[in-house]
C-alpha cells in the first residue's frame, strides 16, 4: 500500500496539539488539573525553573509522532471527510487512549475527575489533528 503523507499537515497537526494543550491545561482546566494533580503554584514554578523547554520539546516531538501515525491511520482508514476524520479520532481515542489512561486511576491512584480531564483533552486533540490531516491532503 502506497501511503502519501503530507508532512506540512503533520506539522500543523502537531502544532495544533500543543496549542490545544496550552489552552486545555491553561485557562480552560488548568486550575482544576493542578488541584487534581496535587500541584501548587510553587511546585509548578520550581518545575519551570528546572527547564520547561525540554519538556515542551519532548511533548512536541510526541505530538509529531502522534500526528504522523494518525496520518497513516487516516490513509488506511480511507478517511476523506469531516465525518471520517471524527470517526477515526473517536475509534483511536476509545481503543488506545481511554483504555491505557485508565491505568493512572487503577494503578497510580489518580482520580476519575483527572482521568476525564485528560481523556477529554485527548479526544478533542485527536479530532482536531484528524481533521487537519484528512482535509489538508
Amino acid at each position: 500500500m502506497d501511503i502519501q503523507i503530507n508532512y506540512l499537515a503533520v506539522l500543523a497537526a502537531g502544532v495544533s496539539n500543543m496549542i490545544l494543550g496550552a489552552l486545555w491545561y491553561g485557562p480552560l482546566f488548568g486550575k482544576m488539573w493542578m488541584r487534581l494533580m496535587g500541584l501548587s503554584d510553587d511546585r509548578l514554578n520550581e518545575l519551570k525553573n528546572r527547564g520547561m523547554g525540554k519538556l515542551y520539546a519532548s511533548a512536541f516531538l510526541m505530538a509529531l509522532v502522534m500526528a504522523f501515525v494518525l496520518a497513516h491511520f487516516a490513509a488506511v482508514w480511507g478517511a476523506v471527510t469531516v465525518h471520517g476524520a471524527f470517526l477515526l479520532a473517536f475509534w483511536v481515542w476509545l481503543g488506545f487512549i481511554v483504555t491505557t489512561m485508565i491505568n493512572s486511576v487503577l494503578w497510580e491512584g489518580k482520580s476519575m475527575k483527572l482521568y476525564f480531564v485528560n481523556i477529554g483533552y485527548q479526544l478533542v486533540a485527536l479530532k482536531v489533528m484528524a481533521l487537519i490531516l484528512v482535509l489538508w491532503r
